[in-house]
């Protein structure tokens, strides 16, 4: 059940355990079970021109879609090292601000076919998508691919209490 609890523990990691997060200002702002958001702040992450970088929006988004996997997996009791498989970003409008990513759980079936894959392999991967705006504006679009690894040590995954 997605809560303020996970959010903070969430959020409590990215500081602890993810340098660049924390570098970038990165912060965890909902957590509904769907849908995961991130917001960076425009001052840490500028660019030459005076807007958002556009490594530091893929590295936001990454993060967002990384953590929906993470915290989906922490709650159906996956005990799982998330990593990044593939990304695609386009980028379509400068972002002269903030930037928040909204990150969506695959549709139910998608979920099902993951975690059945895991429980039997200890392996499974999971597409995410994630959408990047500023002011309200899409700035960009990732299609990600999340792979989920069976932990062989409980200690070795940054973030467990």
């Amino acid at each position: 059940m997605p809560d303020s609890f996970s959010a903070r523990r969430l959020q409590r990691m990215l500081q602890d355990h993810i340098p660049l997060a924390r570098e970038m200002g990165a912060e965890v702002q909902r957590w509904t079970g769907d849908v995961l958001e991130l917001t960076a702040p425009l001052e840490p992450n500028l660019n030459h021109h005076g807007t958002f970088f556009g490594g530091s929006a893929s590295a936001l988004g990454i993060l967002a879609g990384w953590s929906l996997v993470h915290l989906s997996c922490l709650e159906a009791g996956l005990d799982a090292e998330v990593v990044i498989q593939r990304v695609a970003v386009r980028y379509v409008a400068p972002a002269p601000g903030p930037v928040m990513a909204r990150s969506y759980r695959p549709d139910p079936t998608a979920w099902r076919r993951f975690e059945a894959g895991y429980r039997r392999h200890g392996l499974a991967r999971l597409r995410v998508r994630v959408e990047l705006h500023c002011g309200g504006l899409q700035i960009a679009r990732l299609e990600t691919a999340y792979a989920a690894i069976r932990a062989t040590d409980p200690d070795a995954t940054p973030g467990r209490d």
